[in-house]
């Protein structure tokens, strides 16, 4: 039974890979980097009985026979077939959401990834720049007969069109300086495309101020999306029920942190006093954003092996400005080598947003503040390391029977897992330095706020019809929000559902489950129970629990 589940989920991640060529490039298997997916009705109806088809393949398996790992693997890859069946069928964003059409991942990766040889790269990028004409105006007609589209995923999506457009530029330009030969074929279909891009953007523009489409998803879209997302049994209203608890809790501990920090009794309003002054103390601009990083990073990588926190991959990783046609989500993210890539040594790369060049000026210096020197420090343990950077790392190392483990990453284990290391890093010490260890505890205690916020905010949002006044006083009065991270908040939750709510109910799974290991395994170091908790792959909280043998 085990070689025929291995024979049939290689089968069916390779039919998914197909019908996804930008999922397919994302994981760094490019023998489809020459094409875009297909967005017609047509496409839509094949994919589903792809879908299906796989659905029907694993139910003949008996995953009683299977051993533990390979039960995992089939339960990850039939949670992943029914998202995808039931975001295609019933969610339908394909009708709705502009972003959810865009060729932007597709271009970004062949012109800059790292994977193929730059003729090979820009041989891809040609045939897809020919593409892009007839695949926007797929999207155009899907969206026109849809049921109305939001306006801030409207907007949002013209300015990463635009994004795209640039991309085709000077990029391109210095890849094809790699292979001048190649100039022809691409050149021609580089033009059309960026016009074809800023066409698009145009006719989403025009269309910005009549969209009226409601964001929020309702009640039970939420709730399933919710279910996919995690792969949790927590429920839409425990997991409220428990971040409100939460919050609760952690606004106490702020407020004892901002005390001992101000070495004055604990009175209203001495937390917003604290942070504003650590926020004017170390602010950042767009000259110091960077470097700092850079920095912040190097001393993570000290000080991650001089705690013995875990195993430090020998990986480089490099800070890079985030490119435009990526903004609009969140302010930084991180971009290792696809699990499945023949090149898996190339840096992983985080990248850091810069504000929005229409914000006025007094926005972006609240940017600026909320992202002073101390908040890098807790930015970059989270994106760099031991945070996503030295996650993926080990989860990259990962082997097993198929592809599926390394292929399908649950997102409840991997932001889990970096806000565990947040907390982790600001218990044992940024330094020897008190003043240092005072300062990075009062950032790591603002993040907790932040993170519990999002789950409160995606579920409200989307679920109780929570407003932009309702959301913004959360964020900036009990969040202690700059008002230009809020802002950029209250966009993501109309945005994006349910990811939000990846890192609180990620961070209580994972750090659950280092506790019960240390329960099971009291004469196991720091490292190796961080590294036993790593060493599968990044399957969701519950089935690490199975693998760990934790019940």
């Amino acid at each position: 039974m085990t070689d025929r589940f291995h024979e049939v989920g290689e089968r069916i991640l390779d039919a998914l890979l197909a019908e996804s060529p930008e999922w397919a490039d994302d994981l760094g298997d490019h023998r489809y980097a020459d094409r875009l997916s297909d967005h017609s009705a047509e496409g839509d109806a094949r994919r589903a009985g792809v879908i299906t088809d796989a659905l029907g393949a694993l139910d003949q398996i008996d995953d009683l026979l299977l051993p533990a790992a390979d039960r995992v693997d089939l339960e990850m890859l039939r949670n992943r077939l029914s998202a995808d069946l039931w975001q295609l069928t019933e969610l339908r964003p394909q009708t709705w959401d502009p972003l959810d059409q865009l060729p932007g991942d597709a271009l970004y990766s062949l012109v800059a990834g790292e994977d193929l040889p730059a003729e090979e790269r820009l041989t891809a990028l040609a045939a897809r720049c020919r593409a892009v004409p007839d695949f926007l105006a797929t999207a155009r007609a899907r969206l026109d007969e849809g049921p109305g589209m939001p306006k801030v995923h409207v907007q949002t999506a013209a300015a990463q069109a635009r994004g795209v457009a640039g991309l085709l530029g000077g990029p391109v330009d210095a890849l094809l300086e790699q292979a001048p030969g190649a100039r022809g074929d691409v050149d021609p279909a580089r033009r059309a495309a960026a016009a074809a891009l800023e066409e698009h953007a145009a006719w989403l523009a025009a269309r910005a101020e009549a969209a009226n489409a409601d964001p929020r998803l309702g009640a039970r879209d939420h709730a399933a999306r919710l279910w996919y997302t995690l792969d949790s049994e927590l429920s839409q209203d425990a997991l409220l029920t428990r971040a409100e608890s939460d919050l609760l809790a952690t606004e106490e501990a702020m407020a004892e942190a901002a005390a001992e920090f101000a070495g004055a009794p604990a009175r209203p309003g001495q937390v917003r006093e604290v942070l504003d002054r650590i926020a004017a103390e170390s602010a950042t601009d767009e000259h110091t954003i960077r470097p700092g990083c850079e920095e912040i990073l190097a001393h993570l990588y000290a000080r991650t092996r001089e705690l013995d926190f875990a195993t430090v991959p020998d990986h480089p990783v490099r800070v890079i400005p985030m490119p435009e046609s990526r903004r609009g989500m969140a302010v930084a993210y991180c971009d290792p080598p696809g699990p499945l890539s023949p090149t898996p040594d190339r840096p992983t790369l985080i990248a850091v947003a810069p504000p929005p060049d229409d914000w006025p000026a007094e926005r972006r210096a609240s940017f600026y503040r909320e992202y002073n020197a101390d908040m890098l420090r807790e930015l970059m343990i989270h994106e760099g390391v031991p945070g996503h950077a030295l996650q993926l790392a080990h989860a990259a190392a990962y082997t097993g029977g198929t592809r599926l483990r390394r292929a399908l990453l649950s997102g409840t284990f991997v932001e889990g897992w970096a806000v565990y290391a947040e907390e982790a890093m600001a218990e044992l010490g940024w330094s020897e330095d008190p003043a240092l260890n005072r300062r990075l505890r009062l950032m790591q205690l603002k993040t907790r706020l932040r993170m519990i916020i999002n789950a409160i905010l995606d579920v409200r949002v989307h679920a109780h019809g929570m407003t932009e006044a309702e959301a913004m006083a959360l964020l900036t009065e009990r969040g202690h929000q700059e008002e230009g991270e809020a802002a950029g908040k209250w966009r993501r939750a109309q945005l994006t559902s349910a990811q939000l709510a990846t890192y609180y109910v990620g961070y209580q799974e994972v750090s659950q489950i280092v506790r019960d290991l240390r329960t099971a395994r009291p004469q196991a170091s720091r490292r190796e129970i961080h590294d036993t908790v790593l060493a599968h792959g990044s399957p969701s909280p519950r089935h690490l629990r199975t693998l760990l043998g934790l019940g």
